[in-house]
């Protein structure tokens, strides 16, 4: 990404790819403090049916999370945007203490304020159980890397 490029509304196209790729590239850090600071300081979200108000009360839920949602990795997807507004669809897989792995499923819908912090979060979210060899997650925990393929060309 451009020094220049400004990830700010109202979103174009470019800027809304790029922040879509900066909000996962944050998510698959699993840093709470590091992810919190994309959001403003009285965000509000609702994630499933946990609602969330405030950094920290994010960097609660994100710690509780991926306390249980273990090997987490990410993929986000822009599906439409204009505006201070951009929605998004989702999955991740991870597996919890016993080993169990998941894919979860899901769209988000978000808001920005003029600094291109988002203030709120609409998060619905659908777990699917699924065997180890059905994973198609499979980079170094961490940045998904550019030549890893996304949703659409997974088939997801």
């Amino acid at each position: 990404m451009s020094q220049q490029v400004r990830l700010v509304p109202p979103f174009d196209r470019e800027t809304a790819v790029l922040k879509v790729r900066a909000a996962e590239d944050g998510w698959n850090s699993r840093d709470p403090q590091r992810v919190s600071l994309a959001y403003t300081v009285d965000s509000r979200w609702r994630n499933r049916s946990e609602f969330v108000t405030g950094r920290d009360e994010i960097v609660q839920f994100l710690t509780r999370k991926w306390s249980k949602e273990l090997e987490y990795r990410l993929i986000k997807e822009l599906w439409a945007f204009g505006g201070d507004r951009i929605a998004v669809r989702f999955a991740y897989e991870c597996h919890d203490a016993a080993g169990q792995w998941f894919r979860c499923y899901g769209n988000e819908n978000w808001e920005f304020d003029g600094d291109g912090l988002m203030h709120h979060r609409h998060a619905s979210i659908n777990d699917l159980p699924i065997a180890e060899s059905e994973r198609k997650f499979f980079w170094p925990l961490g940045r998904r890397p550019d030549n890893h393929p996304g949703l659409s060309d997974l088939g997801l």
